[in-house]
């Protein structure tokens, strides 16, 4: 019986996960790599974050999306897994709005930070 949960995201930009992740300033390795978990259960993912305690967390392509994969119950990250999975998916978020409207010819002229931790970009694009 596998001990490992998949969670869905809205996560499918593999260079955006990977951007997100280095923003977080969270460790992780290129796949395929292997996903450590119980009894030495492995799954393959594209983005592996090994733990001290040797069961790993990892993103795998699913045919839609990058699902998170992990062995829940040694789940070792400082924040809860809502917790992490919030967190990487504002920075998921801002590099993808940041790379579509740089694609667009948008500039960012103004990015703030608010209490709550939400992001407002104001993006312009000059026309001639």
């Amino acid at each position: 019986m596998s001990h490992f949960s998949q969670i869905k995201t809205q996560i499918r930009n593999l260079s955006s996960l990977q951007a997100a992740l280095d923003d977080l300033k969270i460790n992780w390795k290129p796949g395929p790599a292997t996903v450590r978990g119980y009894q030495g259960q492995t799954h393959n993912a594209e983005v592996v974050i090994e733990q001290e305690n040797q069961y790993d967390i990892g993103f795998r392509w699913n045919g839609t999306e990058y699902e998170l994969v992990a062995d829940l119950q040694y789940w070792q990250h400082p924040l809860t897994v809502n917790g992490f999975l919030n967190q990487v998916s504002q920075r998921y978020a801002y590099h993808t709005v940041m790379n579509a409207t740089s694609q667009q010819g948008f500039q960012v002229a103004e990015e703030q930070k608010n209490e709550d931790g939400s992001l407002r970009l104001v993006v312009q694009r000059w026309s001639a």
